[in-house]
Parts: C-alpha cells; structure tokens; sequence
C-alpha cells in the first residue's frame, strides 16, 4: 500500500537536502516513532523504510531512541531467566 503527504516545495531546500533525501528522512522519521511507540516491531520498521532490520536499530541512536527498552524489572526477569 501506499499513501501521499503534500509538503511545501521549499521544504527540501530549507533543509539542505533533495527531495529524495527528504522523502527518505520522513520515512526513517515515521517508522522510527512508531517502532518507539511499540506500535511496529524494528522488522516491520525497517521493512517501512527499505533496509535491514540491523541497520535500522544502529540508526535508532541519531533520534534518540534506545534498542532496547525494558524497565528495570522486566531486564531483571529477562536476566534471571537467561
């Protein structure tokens, strides 16, 4: 499936990049939010995005989004039960 988003024609611009750059960023910026959300897993985001699962979780870190996000609690359990 697909769906558009008008943006201003100067946006691009503003931002120093292309409009292909531009795209991508949107892209990068949606599924990042979502996976943060625990809406999408990081597959299914990078899927959205068009890279492998890997490389979208080393990129994580340039939006300020951790891996991995587990109180302590939960690490914890997941440590005991390890």
């Amino acid at each position: 499936m697909q769906f558009t988003i008008d943006y201003p024609e100067t946006l691009p611009d503003a931002l120093q990049q292309t409009p292909a750059q531009f795209e991508q960023e949107a892209k990068m910026a949606m599924a990042v939010k979502l996976f943060e959300m625990k809406r999408i897993s990081s597959g299914v985001a990078a899927k959205l995005v068009g890279i492998d699962r890997v490389a979208f979780l080393h990129m994580l870190h340039q939006y300020g989004v951790a891996m991995i996000d587990l109180e302590e609690e939960e690490m914890l359990s997941d440590l005991a039960n390890a």
